[in-house]
Order: C-alpha cells, then structure tokens, then sequence
C-alpha cells in the first residue's frame, strides 16, 4: 500500500470515524506510538507507522499486509 492509499483510508476515519475500507480493518492504537507490535499467529510484527495531517489533526498510521490492517493513532489536534 502507498502513502497516497493510506492517506484517504486516514482522511475517511478522521471523518466518518470507519473502521473498514473495503477488506481493509481500521484499528485504533493508543496515543504516543509510532510503531505497534502486532500479534498474528502467535508471533510479534512491527507495523512502522508514517504521519498525516489531516483537517488540522496529525495522525499516525501503518499499513499491515499480514493482516490487512491499517493501524492509527491521533497524534494531536489543533484549532479545534
């Protein structure tokens, strides 16, 4: 997955709070991560995360292909 994918998965749960894009999960991750260890089949996988702004707000996120995943954080808010 592209940065540019990524990006409108970010765009549509910041605004429409999804947790799907398409057969894409969405999951959200506690706040001050910039990588999530995943766990698949018993076994540990790092997902990097990138950040995106988005409508004033700085989110983190990652792309998980083991899982088809996308993991995101809400980094900060601002002007709102």
């Amino acid at each position: 997955m592209n940065s540019g994918q990524l990006l409108k998965i970010v765009e549509q749960y910041s605004r429409k709070s999804e947790t799907g894009y398409g057969d894409i999960t969405i999951t959200r991750v506690p706040d001050q991560k910039t990588v999530f260890v995943e766990q698949f089949d018993g076994i540990g996988r790092a997902v990097m995360m990138d950040k995106y702004k988005v409508d004033g707000a700085t989110y983190w996120a990652g792309y998980s292909s083991r899982s088809e995943t996308v993991y995101i954080r809400l980094a900060a808010q601002t002007g709102r």
